[in-house]
């Protein structure tokens, strides 16, 4: 059969079945505000470990053809970031990473009047 195309083995993509995403919705809708980012705690796998375990999940003898990267893919994904883990909150399965609602002051910007630049 046909080569099996991966783009670098060495690429790390988090995991998450159709049945995890609908929980996560589901989950989202019932204990989340408004703003709220919930990430799903998932394992992470290398391309090159997937592609193999596919082959022998389907008893397949295909090969694996390496590609190489494509334009702005990442290497390692990055679901949540530094910043967003300080005040994220832990829950069994999830991250609630809630929203900033610091008031950044945007009024001033818009109802203090017009600044004349030319004079």
């Amino acid at each position: 059969g046909k080569s099996l195309t991966i783009t670098d083995a060495d690429m790390t993509r988090f995991m998450m079945t159709l049945d995890d995403a609908v929980d996560l919705v589901l989950y989202a809708f019932e204990h989340g505000k408004q703003g709220d980012i919930f990430v799903q705690k998932s394992p992470a796998s290398t391309i090159g470990d997937l592609a193999t375990a596919l082959l022998e999940l389907y008893k397949a003898d295909n090969k694996i053809k390496i590609i190489g990267t494509r334009h702005g893919e990442k290497l390692h994904e990055t679901l949540v970031n530094r910043e967003e883990m300080m005040k994220a909150e832990e829950l069994k399965n999830y991250f609630r990473i809630p929203a900033d609602t610091r008031d950044l002051n945007y009024d001033q910007y818009f109802s203090k009047g017009v600044k004349e630049f030319f004079a």
